[in-house]
């Protein structure tokens, strides 16, 4: 590990090197690229040269236990004390920072939830869980827009979208994708029988145009007049977009704004998103016959949670975590869980590396 650390140092030093050329070469697009390589490695960096003076002011304290006085001596023993445990705690840190890093985790999400098995009951809870995401978002200053829904008659969602903004989103929800089960007496269930329905979730991080690009000649674009329920200007425009991208025959709909260019621009942003995700799930497939077994396939049909009403309990499948605070739960106090899972991916990750 301390020979990782020190090639870390020393490609942290080459940055800044690196830098100052780019910097007088007004070179600003090789310039974004380094400095954003040398701001994954800042608090790394840091970190170890931190540990690395601490173990040399320990060095330098052991020599007092050897020392005639004795109050020198204690004085010794008592700064080793203290020293020891915060080169402790930072050598934790130091594992922790040597987890690969998900060059996405600090995007926006395209944050995808439909219904699944359970009819009218699967579009209710997509309706509780945009709420809980959306409740989620807000504790932790996030912004939420709707992107494009597809609402039922009974105030559920066969299918809603939204744009989650702000730092670290993809980072916390990254881990929601997946199968949610839900276990509960329907409201229109006269005789009291619980009934069980699945909604699927769906956490795309949102693609930079610069790493998404799209023909105009590869996209089939249609505008129509919006339906369903609103107001006075539903119908008496054609603003609804649907977007049809013709190499890998991606749909994509949207028409809740009134504007059709506010809707054909949405409409793209999903695209992106899609697209970079089904690029990089190209890529994973190469891979994952080597890590199937580790923990799971990945697969999104996978059941990740259940969400059990008349026990009022929450499961989650992964990390064997129980809780018995549904109604916390949905509310949106969702970080006893996704702690939980950051921790275990990054035991996983640490172990892959053979940091010990």
């Amino acid at each position: 590990m301390f020979e990782r650390l020190e090639g870390l140092a020393k490609r942290y030093d080459d940055l800044e090197a690196q830098l100052s050329q780019e910097a007088m070469a007004r070179n600003t697009r090789e310039f974004a690229k380094l400095a954003k390589e040398r701001a994954s490695l800042e608090e790394l960096v840091a970190r170890f040269r931190e540990w690395k003076k601490l173990e040399k002011e320990i060095q330098d304290t052991e020599k007092l236990l050897h020392e005639d006085d004795a109050e020198l001596r204690e004085l010794g023993r008592s700064e080793l004390s203290s020293l020891r445990a915060r080169e402790q705690e930072i050598a934790v840190e130091l594992k922790r920072l040597l987890v690969p890093k998900d060059p996405r985790d600090e995007r926006n999400v395209l944050l995808e939830i439909r219904a699944g098995t359970g009819g009218e009951e699967a579009s209710l809870f997509v309706a509780e869980l945009f709420r809980m995401y959306s409740r989620y978002a807000e504790r932790r200053g996030w912004k939420v827009e709707i992107m494009s829904s597809n609402a039922t008659g009974l105030g559920g969602f066969k299918e809603i979208i939204a744009l989650v903004e702000g730092r670290g989103a993809y980072s916390r929800l990254k881990f929601e994708s997946g199968v949610h089960r839900v276990q509960r007496v329907p409201v229109t269930e006269a005789s009291g029988r619980i009934h069980t329905s699945a909604v699927t979730v769906a956490v795309l991080p949102e693609a930079d145009d610069i790493e998404v690009e799209i023909a105009d000649k590869d996209l089939k674009i249609d505008v129509m007049r919006a339906s369903g329920p609103g107001g006075q200007s539903v119908n008496t425009t054609d603003s609804a977009v649907r977007i049809t991208h013709l190499p890998s025959g991606i749909v994509v709909h949207c028409r809740d704004e009134k504007s059709q260019h506010k809707n054909k621009a949405k409409a793209l942003k999903i695209l992106r998103a899609r697209l970079l995700e089904q690029a990089e799930e190209a890529q994973r497939s190469e891979i994952a016959a080597a890590r199937r077994g580790m923990v799971g396939s990945g697969d999104r049909s996978e059941r990740i949670r259940t969400y059990n009403f008349p026990q009022g309990r929450v499961s989650d499948h992964r990390v064997d975590v129980t809780l018995y605070t549904l109604d916390r739960f949905l509310d949106g106090e969702l970080d006893a869980v996704i702690d939980a899972l950051v921790t275990s991916n990054q035991a996983e990750a640490l172990k892959a590396e053979g940091v010990s």
